[in-house]
């Protein structure tokens, strides 16, 4: 039993699963930087945060093993996801009345991990890219708007720490760049036009059998959007997950997130309050000693405050090669 638990535990480490997720993450990982997400189809001034009311990252994208960074070498991570939206909240969590209110996004995300074998500061030197294919669609008051591209491209270094054969943990910093393209007038536009920077720390504690337990934690430093000339506020967020490993590969449990608009925004087009969230889902992730990583989760919107409502489905696959 022991050798076996050994071996799995190694594997899950071997395995790259790195967060961004963390479990797949390597960091910082901003994973899929749909920021896209962020269709606003009412007038901004209603929510906070420029854009809709969410932020460059994908709330919950993260879940389990969002702390542990893969050995050297070059991984390939996919990332593959609904977020719908289907309310708007406001300042005091009561949904708006606004007519017809949908916005759906499917993603499909090709991550690149490179992870090196230079150590800085005691930790393992590791960069990272993702790159958004995004499918958005916007509808309110009887209008609709369509739009399918490239999303804003996140990418990043970081560092990657094993204190123990079942802890680890991860600090970088992720960098999104306005790469996605961007029209003011359409709220299904895939890119956000602005530059974010979103130092990130990640820490994983997966026992092959027992309690797995992982917290992802960013702070978001958004720069200007030069056409409409506001600046979105900075913002502090968490992905967080709890799961019992089965001993197997096998994890199973809940996952979710928490949001916090820390200041204003800024400029003719901000928004009238803060923007917070807590988000809670079934999440489940399957490795085994092959290489094989399969990661699902969904998670429902529950707590929100001025930006939209809605679900989440997040998938996450590591193949071997």
């Amino acid at each position: 039993m022991i050798k076996i638990y050994t071996a799995i535990k190694a594997k899950l480490i071997n395995i790259g699963i790195i967060k961004y997720r963390r479990a797949t993450q390597l960091t910082v990982l901003s994973l899929l930087s749909i920021s896209v997400m962020s269709a606003s189809v009412v007038s901004h001034s209603v929510m906070a945060t420029e854009g809709g009311g969410v932020g460059i990252y994908p709330d919950g994208l993260d879940n389990y093993l969002s702390g542990v960074l893969p050995p050297p070498g070059v991984h390939v991570l996919l990332y593959g996801g609904n977020i719908h939206y289907n309310q708007l909240r406001g300042n005091n969590g009561s949904r708006l009345p606004v007519p017809g209110f949908k916005v759906n996004v499917n993603v499909l995300a090709p991550r690149l991990v490179l992870v090196t074998d230079q150590q800085i500061m005691g930790g393992q030197l590791a960069y990272h890219t993702i790159v958004p294919l995004l499918s958005v669609t916007a509808e309110a008051g009887g209008k609709r708007s369509d739009s399918k591209g490239i999303g804003d491209i996140t990418f990043g270094p970081a560092l990657g720490y094993h204190p123990a054969p079942d802890l680890g943990y991860v600090i970088g910093l992720d960098i999104s760049a306005p790469t996605g393209s961007y029209n003011r007038h359409d709220p299904s536009s895939p890119g956000k036009n602005h530059w974010a920077f979103q130092p990130v720390w990640a820490i994983s504690y997966f026992p092959a059998y027992g309690y797995n337990t992982d917290l992802k934690v960013m702070y978001d430093f958004n720069l200007k959007n030069k056409k409409t000339n506001t600046t979105s506020g900075r913002a502090f967020h968490i992905d967080y997950a709890l799961g019992w490993g089965f001993g197997n590969g096998l994890v199973a449990g809940v996952g979710g997130y928490a949001f916090q608009q820390v200041t204003n925004d800024s400029g003719p087009n901000s928004a009238q309050g803060k923007a917070s969230a807590f988000g809670l889902g079934p999440s489940v992730r399957y490795a085994n000693d092959k290489g094989l990583l399969v990661a699902l989760k969904w998670q429902k919107d529950l707590i929100v405050t001025n930006r939209p409502a809605g679900s989440q489905l997040f998938l996450k696959v590591a193949l071997p090669f």
